[in-house]
């Protein structure tokens, strides 16, 4: 046998501390009463107590107490075999790891935000499948849909821009990958949600999110960064030593969040556009946006279980308190014989 939440077990111990104090009270009140009054004015009055009544009903309490306490540990015995349907949608998420996400225009810098929104996003889905696009000039899946959040995250803190060679931020190259990653061997909801600062430099996104919508998928776009013009710090400099990247003339390369692109690649994808950094949080609004979409089951396996028992114990805690209430407190006392004369003799 083994139980549920066993910590239950531990209010057993208290059952004999109950017991000594109520045996103690009892015996007390016995020796209170004999104060009152005279022995046989006692022994008349207590004549009709159905003491071993009372002993047994006391009895049936702990008893009955003692079987509720084990039914709230869930005692569990045996196991059966049963079949665990998983709903949730098919989320890919593309992430920016272009060169212009190293600015500094929200903190710590735009792709760490980026991110600790997708991990807490991952920490607030609930049995949805989460697959992870990286893109820059390029694009590629990282990791194809999975249920492993924490193998996940690992993959998501390894992301950064040196792991593509082709700079530039291709967001309808990222979608097109994303639609590759899908497994159109089940109906279920699919979704795109797009992390990046917008400034797109080839391609049409707003197209490959038309394009997306017509395979069934729904595209979310966050943006991150601000409206100001902010420079790019170049790979491996920080803490004091920070240097900025430059053109070909020389001059300082300066990013910033092109909202207004967002905006229609969301739209155009029938989805909903969100700025990092706000409040509610975009992880949280894009889990609450995904948890109102229709969910079928993604994905269903064989898991075996303990069999719960607590049934039988509060059954029989029941059946314990009722016969002890059928116990009478008092029982009808026998006649005691009187001083007369005994039949027959003489006067």
């Amino acid at each position: 046998m083994t139980f549920g939440q066993s910590d239950f077990l531990l209010f057993l111990l208290a059952l004999p501390v109950a017991a000594a104090v109520l045996y103690w009270s009892l015996k007390k009140r016995d020796t209170d009463i004999l104060r009152i009054g005279s022995p046989d004015l006692i022994a008349r009055l207590h004549a009709s107590v159905n003491r071993r009544g009372r002993t047994a009903k006391f009895g049936l309490w702990f008893i009955a107490f003692a079987l509720v306490i084990v039914a709230l540990s869930r005692p569990q015995w045996g196991s059966e075999v049963e079949i665990v349907e998983q709903e949730g949608s098919q989320v890919m998420i593309a992430l920016d790891i272009s060169n212009s996400m190293l600015a500094e225009d929200i903190k710590p810098d735009r792709l760490t935000r980026a991110k600790l929104e997708i991990s807490d996003l991952m920490s607030k889905l609930g049995g949805d499948e989460v697959g992870l696009v990286l893109f820059s000039g390029a694009a590629f899946i990282q990791f194809p849909l999975t249920f492993d959040y924490v193998t996940a995250k690992s993959f998501l803190e390894d992301a950064h821009p040196g792991m593509i060679s082709r700079q530039g931020t291709a967001i309808s190259d990222a979608i097109e990958t994303a639609i590759k990653g899908f497994d159109e061997t089940r109906a279920s909801q699919k979704v795109i949600v797009i992390l990046t600062d917008g400034e797109d430099h080839e391609g049409n996104p707003v197209n490959a999110a038309k394009a997306a919508v017509d395979e069934g998928v729904l595209v979310y776009t966050v943006g991150l960064g601000t409206g100001q013009d902010e420079p790019i710090p170049e790979p491996g400099t920080f803490n004091g030593n920070t240097r900025f990247m430059r053109d070909r003339q020389g001059q300082t390369v300066l990013s910033r969040l092109d909202e207004d692109t967002l905006k229609d690649i969301a739209n155009a994808g029938r989805g909903r556009y969100f700025r990092a950094g706000g409040s509610p949080t975009a992880a949280e609004s894009i889990a609450a946006e995904l948890s109102n979409l229709d969910k079928v089951s993604i994905h269903s396996e064989f898991e075996t279980q303990r069999v719960e028992r607590f049934q039988i114990f509060l059954a029989a805690a029941l059946v314990a308190l009722v016969a002890a209430e059928l116990i009478p407190d008092r029982v009808k006392a026998r006649s005691r014989p009187t001083n007369s004369s005994q039949e027959g003799e003489p006067a």
